[in-house]
C-alpha cells in the first residue's frame, strides 16, 4: 500500500540576499508591491524589509513592460498586495535569478505524513509530494517521520533497505517515492 507524505509551506520563506545597511543576509517580504508607470510603460517590484535593521528593498517583477502586454488580473493582484502572488513571484526562478536571491526555507514547512500508524510495517511505499517547490534533505525528512536518526537512515540506504528511483543524499524539492524495508 502506498502512503502519501506532502511537505507543505506553513509561511513565505525568507528572501536570502546582502543588506547594504547592516551585516544581515535576510529578508522577509513585506506583503506589498510597488507599481510605477512611465506612459505606456510599467515596473513592478515586490517589497522586502531586512530582518536586521528593518530597510526595505526592492525586488524587480516588471521592469519597463508595456502595459497592454499585461494580463488585466496580474495587474489586479499587484495592485490588490496579494499574498498568493508573492508566493509565487518568490518561488518563481526568473525572479531570483534577475534579482540574485535564494530562498530561506528553515521553518517554513512541515511535513504531512497522515499519521504514524503505518511505522510498524515490515515495509512500507512511500510518496512524497511538494506543494511548493521546497528544497529538503531527504535523508532528513525520513529520519523525522520515521522516528529515526540520520545515520540510521544512511545505514538503511548503505545496506539497499531503503530503496529509491532518486538520489536521497543532498536536496530535493520535487516529487518523489521510496521504500524503506525494516
Amino acid at each position: 500500500m502506498l502512503i502519501n507524505w506532502v511537505v507543505v509551506p506553513t509561511c513565505l520563506p525568507l528572501v536570502r540576499r546582502r543588506c547594504h545597511l547592516c551585516t544581515s543576509e535576510r529578508f522577509r517580504a513585506s506583503g506589498k508591491f510597488r507599481v510605477n508607470a512611465h506612459h505606456k510603460l510599467i515596473d513592478a517590484w515586490l517589497l522586502v524589509l531586512c530582518t536586521g535593521c528593518g530597510d526595505t528593498a526592492k525586488l524587480t517583477v516588471l521592469e519597463r513592460v508595456n502595459v497592454r502586454s499585461i494580463r488585466p488580473e496580474l495587474l489586479n493582484r499587484l495592485r490588490d498586495n496579494d499574498l498568493g502572488l508573492i508566493a509565487e513571484l518568490l518561488q518563481d526562478p526568473v525572479v531570483q535569478r534577475r534579482n540574485r536571491i535564494a530562498l530561506d526555507w528553515d521553518n517554513a514547512w512541515r511535513l504531512d505524513t497522515g499519521g504514524s500508524d503505518h511505522l510498524d510495517r515490515e515495509v512500507i511505499d512511500v510518496s512524497v509530494r511538494f506543494a511548493a517547490r521546497i528544497p529538503v534533505r531527504p535523508v532528513q525528512l525520513i529520519a523525522e517521520a520515521c522516528g529515526l536518526s540520520r545515520g540510521e537512515v544512511k545505514r538503511l540506504l548503505a545496506e539497499g533497505k531503503l530503496v529509491s528511483a532518486v538520489r536521497l543524499s543532498g536536496k530535493l524539492s520535487g516529487d518523489f517515492t521510496f521504500t524503506l524495508k525494516r
